[in-house]
């Protein structure tokens, strides 16, 4: 099967100057949620080009792991010549509906980022995967950017293992409510938001332990290797 993912020789983007000390390492310690993890990447990233960080909303995420279900685990209609989308009318019908999101409140997707790979990797090579190129730095930089959900999940116990993150300019607070107040947890999968650990996909945990990520060491790192 065709596998949309970043080939090893691929060229990465090059993140924003951040000069390498112990003085400027920021921990975070993060659930056991590769979600989560990953959306602390994106915000690394974000802080690191002068951009504020984005408020991660669980109602947004749900639906970026239903978004993810509806291609039914078909990695070639992720991206290419076959690439397909859910319709629109289903984050109103269907997406927000099954996480208990308002469907009133949903707000304009401005952005998404899709990926899907034949083998699970950690969020900070998933970085690399979903921005491919300067039109996504744009996207994940726009300052008009409000609000974040990421979600990750494998099919049928293992590989492949689809990520997505949308994007929305919602306001904060107001904008994918959930109607209970209360994330519905959605298993197989993990979605960022949820105070959830998270075994990511279906079955045991590819990482199955917390961990404290340093997550300017990863934007160093990235620039000094040119990555």
């Amino acid at each position: 099967m065709k596998q949309i993912m970043a080939r090893k020789n691929a060229k990465h983007i090059l993140l924003p100057s951040v000069r390498c000390s112990s003085a400027l390492l920021v921990y975070a310690k993060l659930t056991d949620n590769p979600a989560d993890e990953l959306v602390a990447v994106l915000n690394a990233n974000r802080t690191a080009h002068k951009s504020s960080s984005l408020a991660d909303n669980p109602g947004l995420a749900c639906i970026a792991l239903q978004y993810i279900k509806a291609y039914q685990g078909d990695c070639e209609a992720v991206g290419g010549s076959d690439a397909k989308k859910p319709p629109d009318s289903e984050f109103a019908q269907t997406f927000a509906p099954y996480c208990g999101v308002d469907a009133s409140t949903l707000s304009p997707i401005t952005g998404r980022f899709l990926g899907c790979q034949s083998k699970y990797v950690q969020p900070s090579e998933v970085f690399s995967m979903l921005i491919k190129n300067e039109k996504s730095l744009e996207i994940l930089y726009n300052k008009n950017q409000t609000e974040i959900g990421a979600a990750v999940t494998g099919i049928d116990g293992g590989a492949p293992y689809f990520w997505c993150v949308l994007l929305s300019n919602g306001k904060h607070n107001s904008s994918f409510v959930l109607e209970d107040g209360v994330a519905k947890i959605s298993r197989p999968g993990c979605f960022s938001g949820a105070n959830d650990d998270c075994s990511g996909a279906d079955g045991p945990s590819p990482f199955g332990h917390k961990w404290v990520y340093a997550i300017t060491a990863f934007i160093a790192v990235g620039y000094a290797f040119g990555l």
